[in-house]
């Protein structure tokens, strides 16, 4: 993360909303008549646009950022939520999933983040303070060694501060951020089971089954029965990187009581480390092992019977069959003489 102080909704107010309130602690719902998606198939519609972020390319996407320094946008969904159902007391899980494109340069990036109602803006980048309320994804193009990034090219999980407490490497598969290349992100958090998972591939590949961050954290315990808003955030710095989202949907999920699992950990709502989980296995998987088991049985078996016949047979007596011609017999008459002796004759 470049400059920390580089994007903020200060600066957003200053430049675009109210100016006199710069200095003040100013809460998100002051915003002022911001631009709305209405009627786009790729986004949900009362999507805010503030700051720099417009609709491009007829309508086909919103580009949060100019191509020139300085530049900051962020697109608010329009309603906010609880992480637990006032009437039933269940917990609620949520699905995000959004596809953008980061041009070449070195700037913050774009996070998606998640602050409640009564959040009070900072000095800090995407103007978020070190309230530890505060929970971001970030999609990181800039590499600063004060809040310990790995690299340039990487995503992390924010809380309160810019120093991720999980990260992922997009070099360890490849994949460049500011590629200018469409991209695809899943953001997903089970309320049962406490656990923030965040997917990435290219744009048009399938939903990867495994997560690059799988990271424990309880966001009922964090914030409880709190208004709680999200929007995408990016800011170019002092770069002219433009940042392009193409599509955003966000859907909300209740987890009915049956269902609870215990707190991934119950003495605090982040896990410390945020460590990866390996999940079951994908009912595919499953499935090619059955018919490959089965095949294996089929086989065994016809190889048996096979074996049993072969042997079987080998210690059978067949009778030979000879051909059998019917043949007449010539019987004869025979006469026996019997001679004189020979000792009186002349020799």
């Amino acid at each position: 993360m470049s400059r920390p102080s580089t994007f903020s909704f200060s600066r957003l107010l200053i430049v675009h909303i109210v100016p006199l309130l710069a200095l003040a602690r100013v809460s998100v719902s002051l915003f002022l008549m911001p631009k709305t998606l209405v009627g786009l198939p790729d986004f949900d519609d009362g999507i805010s646009l503030l700051g720099d972020a417009t609709l491009a390319g007829a309508g086909s996407h919103v580009q949060v950022t100019r191509p020139s320094a300085s530049s900051s946008g962020f697109l608010q969904w329009p309603m906010p939520f609880q992480f637990v159902d006032p009437s039933s007391a269940s917990p609620t899980s949520f699905s995000s999933e959004f596809a953008f494109s980061i041009s070449p340069g070195n700037s913050d990036g774009l996070a998606l983040v998640l602050f409640p109602r009564d959040f009070k803006l900072g000095a800090e980048a995407f103007g978020l303070s070190g309230d530890h309320r505060f929970v971001g994804v970030e999609y990181d193009t800039s590499m600063n060694e004060e809040v310990g990034d790995v690299n340039a090219n990487h995503v992390g999980v924010d809380l309160g501060n810019f120093r991720s407490v999980s990260v992922w490497n997009a070099s360890s598969i490849g994949l460049v951020l500011s590629s200018g290349e469409k991209l695809k992100s899943w953001v997903d958090y089970d309320g049962s089971s406490k656990r923030l998972e965040v997917r990435l591939s290219k744009f048009g590949d399938p939903r990867p089954y495994d997560p690059i961050i799988a990271y424990s954290i309880d966001l009922l315990r964090m914030w409880r029965h709190k208004d709680v808003y999200v929007g995408i955030s990016s800011s170019n710095g002092d770069s002219s990187q433009t940042i392009s989202i193409y599509s955003w949907r966000f859907k909300l999920r209740k987890v009915a009581m049956s269902m609870h699992s215990l707190p991934a950990d119950p003495h605090g709502y982040a896990s410390e480390h945020g460590k990866l989980h390996k999940k079951g296995k994908c009912p595919l998987v499953i499935l090619a092992g059955v018919i490959f088991a089965t095949g294996c049985g089929a086989l065994l078996a016809f190889l048996g019977l096979f074996l049993w016949a072969f042997f079987a047979n080998r210690h059978t007596v067949f009778p030979v069959e000879c051909p059998v011609h019917p043949a007449d017999f010539k019987y004869e008459k025979i006469n026996v003489v019997e001679g004189k002796d020979a000792e009186g004759g002349k020799h």
